[in-house]
């Protein structure tokens, strides 16, 4: 059978007139409604709803552990191998001519501050404290929590939820989404990235499914480190002298919830409305210049050399244990207490779920990359999305959480900042190491940092959101619904806090999210398929004069 051109016209109806003008109507209102039912049954029935979203959160992370760990793991090895072969890593995310569009500094601030920003402020110092406390070694005897000798597991555990795994579910998505739009002039949606499966099928009903799903799954992801990053935004604004925030815990209460989410969804709003190339760009730029400046103060006033030792052996201790980790899934005995079965409880509360939310966050992501990354290849944008940015993840990690522990082993901090709540962990620290005058400067420049990675992450989320919803067409985004989504991001975010109740609306956050993000996950493996099908096949056409990309005089309608 000879090789014919891949498809390459994928009609998506779209509303002519209307409220709706531009928009695909199924997907559109689908989406709202699933996510306004969330948010209604979370706030008018609390107890009934995280009764119901905790037994169906708990069948999940106890039955798809497997899942969960194997498919990283593939999303990891076929990036790898699509960057290293020469013959895909060379190709082009568009087509021949095509030239990115932003300079290698603005292409990775938007990366880094839409993708992982938010999160880095809070675990940076949080995560590696706790797996210094506890982790697998630990819970199998082969190391003492608190010591000394648990610093280099703390770091090889830590580097395995933020490293290439983490930022492969991200790579594999964008890829596949880039790969498709650009290369084939296909709309820059979920479902164009499936064309080599379904072909035609994903014009309709199965399309909109997948649509759909994408866009529950990146609000659910979405509100996820929005709510990390509200409870931290509150911390940072209580350590500023803004009182009435907080609770007796020192968690945000349900004022502190409501006038952090006002701030930041006002701000994303107006900077959605803006666009990618002016709002978004700038504030990326601001976030990345700041977050060097608060890197570089670890580096210069902090624990340099315990961070430098946690840099090193952190990163080779979790390339050499990286083949067993990224398959390993630990199985209870059914005995409770055992050894056994605390590492499958630490494995699902610890590894599960950070590649449930990394999965939650893919078609967000995703499509943001994709976005911003046309005319690079294959090899320059796993580069790019999935090597540098672990990079830098460890290095956060080795000198901001390097330093909380170093000041609580050798420092005589105690428990002043391991006995903190995990988003005013950093504000404790610095104030410890500066003063309470440096350190309310300080303080406060953190809390300026973190609110421009809210706004980043929240603008972006409403802009991909709103084009998954156009399929794929970044023009149509009418105000009313950048409005909407931005309000609707906020009402899950303060819902889910607010539902759960003290100490219990990020668990209630968590649950939604690990639920929302099992349907996507299987499309990001089908979108695996699809991609090295499709590269396959496109590297067959090449090598017979076949055309495989739009810039041919023909465009072809032929299926895969």
């Amino acid at each position: 059978m000879s090789l014919k051109p891949p498809l390459m016209d994928l009609p998506i109806q779209t509303s002519d007139n209307g409220f709706y003008t531009g928009f695909s109507k199924s997907v559109a209102i689908y989406s709202k409604i699933i996510v306004a039912i969330l948010v209604i049954w979370a706030v008018v029935f609390p107890e009934q709803a995280g009764r119901i979203l905790n037994a169906i959160n708990s069948f999940i992370l106890a039955n798809t552990a497997y899942w969960y760990i194997y498919i990283v793991a593939l999303f990891f090895t076929v990036c790898t191998v699509l960057a290293i072969i020469p013959a895909s890593g060379r190709l082009k995310l568009g087509v021949e001519g095509d030239k990115p569009e932003f300079g290698d500094f603005s292409w990775f601030s938007m990366m880094f501050g839409a993708a992982i920003g938010v999160g880095m402020l809070t675990w940076a110092v949080a995560e590696p404290v706790y797996h210094f406390q506890n982790n697998p070694d630990v819970i199998a005897g082969f190391a003492e929590g608190g010591n000394a000798d648990n610093v280099r597991n703390a770091y090889k555990w830590s580097n395995l939820h933020w490293g290439f795994g983490a930022w492969a579910c991200y790579g594999i998505t964008g890829m596949a989404m880039a790969y498709f739009s650009y290369r084939r002039g296909l709309p820059l949606t979920v479902r164009s990235s499936l064309t080599p499966i379904f072909g035609k099928a994903l014009s309709g009903a199965l399309g909109n499914v997948i649509d759909i799903v994408a866009v529950v799954a990146t609000i659910l992801g979405v509100a996820q480190a929005l709510g990390f990053g509200v409870e931290q935004f509150v911390a940072g604004m209580t350590r500023i002298g803004i009182g009435g925030m907080t609770n007796e815990a020192g968690t945000a209460n349900t004022y502190g919830v409501l006038v952090a989410i006002a701030i930041i969804m006002t701000a994303s709003t107006a900077s959605a409305l803006s666009g990618v190339g002016k709002g978004i760009k700038l504030l990326s730029n601001v976030n990345m210049v700041l977050s060097i400046f608060l890197l570089g103060f670890f580096l210069v006033f902090g624990s340099t050399f315990f961070g430098l030792n946690a840099l090193f052996f952190g990163i080779i201790d979790y390339i050499m244990a990286l083949p067993k980790l990224m398959f390993q899934v630990f199985r209870t005995d059914g005995i409770e207490g055992s050894v056994a079965t605390k590492l499958e409880n630490w494995q699902g509360a610890w590894s599960v779920f950070y590649w449930a939310w990394w999965v939650a966050f893919a078609p967000f992501v995703g499509m943001f990359l994709a976005r911003i990354s046309k005319g690079r290849t294959i090899r320059e944008f796993v580069l790019g999305a999935m090597i540098i940015p672990a990079i830098m993840c460890f290095v956060w990690f080795s000198f901001a959480g390097g330093t909380a522990i170093d000041l609580t082993l050798n420092g005589g901090a105690g428990d002043v900042i391991f006995s903190r709540p995990d988003g005013d962990k950093i504000f404790a620290m610095v104030v410890y190491m500066l003063g309470q005058n440096l350190g309310w400067i300080m303080s406060a420049l953190i809390v300026i940092l973190l609110l421009t990675y809210l706004v980043t992450t929240a603008d972006s989320a409403v802009l991909i959101v709103n084009t998954i919803n156009a399929a794929g067409d970044e023009g149509p985004k009418a105000r009313p619904h950048i409005y909407f989504w931005g309000i609707a991001l906020g009402a899950v975010v303060a819902g889910l806090l607010i539902a759960g109740g003290p100490g219990g609306g990020l668990k209630a956050i968590q649950t939604a999210m690990v639920i929302g993000a099992f349907p996507f996950s299987i499309v990001m493996v089908l979108q695996c398929g699809a991609l090295i099908k499709g590269i396959w096949n496109d590297t067959k056409r090449s090598s017979n004069g076949v055309q495989a990309t739009t810039d041919s005089v023909v465009v072809s309608a032929a299926a895969e």
